[in-house]
């Protein structure tokens, strides 16, 4: 993942940190470092980092939990805004999807019980005091998992809440409609944080409410083109006019094909025709400003792709690129041989089709 980097492996899950979170850290010492000197400062980068080292445990109790189902999770990334867990697939029962999105929030509980009976027994759980006790940290933390458990509830995209609130309405209902149903919800529920937030002047609620908005927006459209695709294979979408690269050229031959065709995606073969990575637009350009256009196309190609099949089914292709990153896959058949391109782009564009055909049938 681009602007990220491995701080550790645990349970088998590498943990990244995404570069804008050290803008964060940098942010929060500044300010609390300008208003009350450069020890309050550094305290506060402190309680930051256990306040993530909270969010690290709300994922790995979502990814423990796929993990139960047979479900593994690529990579756990913490953001400024918070921390994503990607898994390789999402949970194909309603009731395992419950469990999973359940299992961060109560990994959140655990914590506030364990720090609420510690500031108990130590007389310090005193909400008044945060900041002149000296277990505010500890009470800072109580109360951000408090304010974590009942943000992550909220039935909303991509919040915990709003996966199992799809979760409950998918044991009544079909997941595609289970998805609108809940995505609605999520939506109305943001139209009114944003009205809310715009009342009230303040920006950054402004800014989540058109997160959450469009976040619904997007997880309804995905579970909409899954329901469509399902049960086609990969070869019902796959692009199969392309240019490609020999792993010899350089990027100013890249330059040539690239002008000279729409592709964005351009796969470089071996000396004996096979697969052997691929070339997008974006790092092609970066490429050619830091390195030149006599970079060899093999310096700047992305190597070890996931490989798809023409019988893969568009579902399982879909996840495929979605753990790989890129925008396109390679599709090889059973002798290896390279005979197409896989995008998302082709199955949206298959999807509009079969949407306009159905629509047809419905008017005939």
């Amino acid at each position: 993942m681009r602007w990220s980097f491995k701080i550790a492996r645990i349970a088998g899950i590498d943990v990244r940190i995404h570069a804008t979170f050290f803008l964060l850290l940098g942010f929060v010492a500044y300010f609390a470092g300008h208003r009350a000197g450069a020890s309050w400062g550094l305290n506060a980068v402190l309680i930051w980092l256990l306040v993530f080292l909270c969010v690290l445990l709300h994922e790995l109790g979502h990814a423990l939990a796929a993990k139960a189902y047979g479900i593994p999770t690529v990579d756990i990334t913490l953001y400024p805004i918070g921390g994503v867990a990607r898994m390789e697939r999402m949970p194909e029962k309603p009731v395992q999807e419950l469990v999973v999105a359940i299992a961060g929030p109560l990994v959140n509980v655990v914590i506030i019980i364990v720090l609420g009976t510690v500031l108990l027994a130590t007389g310090g759980l005193d909400l008044t005091a945060i900041v002149t006790d000296p277990h505010s940290a500890l009470q800072i933390l109580f109360w951000t998992n408090i304010v974590m458990v009942v943000f992550n509830l909220i039935p909303a995209f991509p919040l915990d809440g709003g996966r199992v609130l799809r979760a409950l309405l998918a044991t009544r209902m079909e997941y595609a409609q289970a998805t609108r149903v809940a995505a609605g919800i999520g939506q109305g529920l943001a139209l009114a944080l944003g009205i809310f937030a715009a009342f009230t002047g303040q920006i950054l609620l402004i800014l989540i409410a058109i997160f959450v908005y469009m976040a619904a927006e997007s997880e309804a459209a995905v579970v909409q083109m899954r329901s469509v695709t399902a049960g086609l294979p990969v070869s019902s979408a796959m692009v199969t006019r392309f240019d490609t690269l020999d792993h010899r050229s350089t990027l100013n031959q890249a330059i040539d094909v690239l002008l000279g065709t729409s592709q964005h995606e351009f796969p470089v073969l071996d000396d004996n025709g096979g697969f052997a990575g691929l070339l997008t637009k974006h790092d092609l350009l970066v490429a050619l400003r830091n390195s030149g256009a006599d970079t060899p196309v093999t310096d700047v190609m992305v190597k070890g792709l996931p490989t798809v099949l023409p019988q893969t089914s568009l579902d399982r292709a879909l996840d495929f690129v979605r753990q790989a990153g890129v925008a396109a896959l390679p599709v090889l058949d059973n002798t290896g041989r390279l005979v197409g391109l896989f995008t998302p782009e082709n199955v949206s564009e298959l999807l509009m089709v079969r949407t306009a055909l159905g629509k047809k049938k419905r008017t005939a």
